[in-house]
């Protein structure tokens, strides 16, 4: 029972680290979207504020930016969504003994990186657009197609991988008994396994059109006059960020959450209303006296969804009524005021440090002997005081007067014997 506890505890544990490993910082910057100081912070806290939202919606360039990032995942959506399901079908129709070499070909632009990707859908399509004759302008070299093309190249894949997983569970009796009741291959397609696949398909539009809205590798070569969001975001990030940023990414995990509540909210509701026609009699399913449950009976995602949208409407509700300006301009003075009384604690401490310095040089300067400190010349100069100065001088050192020496040639040369007596 100890054991089971432990694990128990340490489960849980685990899930809250990890948790808040993966949302703690979108959580952070959620806050720094409603925190007043103009660089994104969570902390210290300062004043409540909307005016990043304002600033948002007033950002061309942002907003450009989102225009094309839509524009450019809904093109990729429609390209790599079907190119997903034709290899997806490739997939299963080719030869058994080529699917593993077929599977390996299309999967292989994931592995690629996307700045290769990217330099070389340039490169491509460029020379193309120069073997056909046309204008630098054309579409061939347009941002927008060029960004579609090298997205879709490997978002495909992705899309592929889910379809083909949908795909495997299929039934290809069901369009054998389609063509064997008449029925064409296109009508087979369209009325069989086209409904079959519409889940798979839907989500691999969501998937597909994520991928593309935050690419920033590939589309970093072939955007030309058309920024998506994360090339902008790039740029201002380099160039210096506002909590405007912040904003942009509440509102990205609000519309998030809304989705997954949302999703989650009618799967639950679609299980509860089949479970309770599967326990109905057969005359309240004929006289339609069901009684279905509720939307927020027993659906927990249901309720969530409801708390959720009720307290975005009371934050969008407070932020046209509510004013900061009165708790930015108190912050303001406060921040003055501190900023004098540092200046003023900054010239103090020099103060006292000029005159701790002045008093220890004054101490210094009675404790030194009244001696003259000019260093007198030394008497040794070396070589036998050959080179002293004072030898060269009257009364200088006195040295003994020696007898001159006979020079040899019997006194001839000697200078006494020059002089009369």
């Amino acid at each position: 029972m100890k054991n089971f506890s432990f694990m128990r505890l340490s489960i849980w544990f685990y899930l809250v680290i990890f948790f808040a490993y993966l949302l703690g910082p979108l959580v952070i910057m959620s806050i720094t979207a409603f925190n007043s100081p103009s660089f994104p912070r969570a902390a210290p806290w300062e004043c409540l504020t909307f005016e990043w939202f304002s600033a948002l919606f007033q950002d061309e360039r942002i907003l450009n930016g989102i225009w094309n990032s839509v524009l450019v995942g809904t093109g990729t959506v429609i390209l790599s969504v079907a190119m997903g399901l034709a290899g997806a079908l490739m997939l299963t129709q080719i030869w058994p003994k080529l699917r593993a070499t077929y599977y390996t070909i299309i999967i292989a632009p994931i592995l690629v990186p996307g700045v290769v990707i990217g330099i070389s859908t340039l490169v491509f399509w460029d020379r193309v657009n120069r073997m056909l004759g046309l204008d630098a302008d054309s579409f061939l070299s347009s941002g927008l197609f060029l960004t579609i093309i090298g997205q879709s190249t490997f978002i495909a894949s992705y899309c592929m991988l889910v379809l083909v997983a949908r795909l495997q569970r299929y039934d290809n009796a069901l369009t054998e008994a389609a063509l064997d009741l008449g029925a064409s291959h296109a009508q087979t397609f369209r009325k069989v396994l086209l409904p079959f696949m519409r889940p798979a398909i839907a989500s691999a539009a969501v998937l597909a059109f994520l991928a593309s809205f935050e690419n920033y590798n590939t589309t970093t070569f072939t955007f030309g006059e058309y920024p998506t969001l994360t090339i902008e975001l790039a740029q201002k990030v380099r160039y210096g960020i506002t909590p405007a940023i912040s904003a942009l990414a509440f509102i990205i995990v609000l519309l998030t959450v809304f989705a997954a509540l949302f999703n989650e909210a009618k799967i639950r509701r679609n299980e509860l209303v089949a479970a309770a026609r599967k326990t109905a009699t057969v005359e309240e399913l004929e006289t339609g006296k069901l009684r279905l449950p509720g939307f927020l009976s027993s659906n927990m995602a249901a309720v969530l969804l409801v708390v959720v949208a009720m307290a975005t409407i009371a934050v969008v509700g407070t932020a046209t009524v509510y004013s900061p300006a009165q708790c930015i301009a108190d912050v303001k003075e406060t921040k003055r005021l501190e900023t004098e009384l540092r200046i003023q604690e900054l010239l103090q401490r020099r103060a006292d440090e000029a005159a701790r310095r002045a008093a220890e040089e004054g101490e210094q300067s009675d404790q030194a002997p009244a001696t003259d400190a000019t260093p007198k010349p030394s008497n040794d100069s070396g070589f036998g005081n050959v080179f002293n100065p004072g030898t060269l001088q009257d009364g200088g050192t006195e040295t003994p007067e020696e007898e001159p020496e006979n020079s040899g040639s019997g006194g001839v040369f000697d200078p006494g014997n020059l002089q009369s007596n």
